[in-house]
């Protein structure tokens, strides 16, 4: 245990869980969406929100570049400050699946250890890891921001996909087709998957 935490104690709200989610008419839960720069991750993640929201539930989207702005603008991107990224990541979506909240990230998470570790912060069928399956060619041709080009110049180091790795999932709960298919179907398909989980 570390030292700092000796005397700390959790503290339970008076609500339980199931009590919450009578309330809330929904189920929290964890949508982390993962795939290389470009393959459509926080599109789909504010398109997916934008959904909930509009049927009445509550959903929030952590996306990664604006936490990078806030609670994680202390870390580069390492092999072990992409590791403590996605740790920091992981301990805010429990609190936030634990609150009733349909939370959605969008990391790429290119680790699929990290991604575990996340993943068994919360009940294992709370967590439904996202695969936006889209190739380096696919996403360097839409490339918005104009980062692979630059990571191709050697302007920026340790890019996923093209100097750093990316390990696709084994066994993702949902795979999106984000090279072929249409941000409406790809939306479709997670509201769909959410509902068979009843979680909405």
């Amino acid at each position: 245990m570390n030292p700092q935490s000796q005397n700390l104690t959790w503290h339970h709200g008076k609500f339980s869980s199931e009590e919450r989610e009578a309330k809330l008419k929904q189920k929290g839960c964890v949508l982390w969406l993962t795939g290389l720069s470009g393959s459509g991750k926080s599109t789909i993640a504010r398109e997916v929100e934008c959904a909930l929201l509009e049927q009445g539930k509550n959903a929030y989207v952590l996306d990664g570049d604006n936490i990078r702005h806030g609670l994680n603008s202390n870390l580069g991107f390492s092999p072990e400050d992409r590791k403590e990224n996605i740790r920091r990541i992981g301990e805010v979506a429990k609190l936030f699946c634990e609150a009733g909240v349909i939370v959605i990230t969008a990391f790429i998470s290119p680790y699929r250890s990290d991604r575990d570790l996340a993943r068994n912060l919360v009940p294992s069928d709370r967590f439904f890891e996202i695969y936006c399956a889209a190739s380096v060619d696919e996403c360097e041709k839409r490339d918005p921001k104009g980062l692979y080009q630059k990571a191709r110049k050697g302007e920026i180091p340790e890019f996923t996909g093209i100097s750093a790795p990316y390990e696709a999932p084994l066994k993702a709960e949902l795979i999106l087709e984000t090279g072929r298919e249409s941000l409406t179907e790809s939306t479709e398909k997670v509201l769909k998957r959410l509902q068979q989980a009843r979680m909405i």
